[in-house]
């Protein structure tokens, strides 16, 4: 029986040492799990942040293509606001009717060129008064009250977005 002991012993030691290296391989597995899942986590944290950014960058490049030319457009407005006065006056004057007709294709030809890149006039006699669009002077008698009674100078919008505001009297 003592030689059967240190075999028992020696079992029992093996056995010990396969539960020892099978616990530490389980939780050599269970930190792989826990490092492949936070190694996901990351991941797919990145995948949505450079989503993210991407997107923001595509709506900043539409934004700024989509207002490049308000400078421009500003400026163009008083060219519009000069052929305008050049062509009322001519008409009060009875100009040549050849000359008043090239006026007018001219106006129509560079409105037309604005509205076709975004540029709308806005503030017309008889509209509701809108604050982002219009800006009021002085009252009309004569027109109902929030309603634009006379344009002073025109406004116009780039895309929606006021550049420059109707100078407008308004009804009281």
């Amino acid at each position: 029986m003592s030689e059967k002991e240190p075999i028992l012993n020696e079992n029992e030691q093996t056995e010990q040492a396969q539960t020892d290296e099978l616990t530490k391989l389980i939780a050599t597995i269970e930190t792989l799990e826990a490092e492949v899942a936070d190694a996901k986590e990351a991941q797919a944290r990145a995948n949505a942040e450079s989503y993210n950014a991407q997107r923001r960058m595509e709506q900043e490049t539409e934004k700024a293509k989509k207002f490049a030319l308000q400078k421009f457009a500003k400026e163009l407005l008083d060219v519009v606001d000069n052929l305008e006065r050049g062509l009322e006056a001519s008409e009060k004057v009875g100009a040549d009717e050849s000359v008043l007709e090239g006026l007018r294709l001219t106006h129509k030809s560079l409105l037309g060129t604005l509205e076709k890149n975004g540029v709308v006039a806005v503030g017309e006699v008889g509209e509701a008064f809108n604050p982002d669009l219009h800006e009021a002077v002085g009252v009309f008698p004569d027109a109902e009250k929030d309603t634009i009674g006379q344009v002073l100078q025109k406004g116009y919008t780039l895309n929606e977005r006021s550049i420059r505001p109707a100078i407008v009297l308004v009804g009281a």
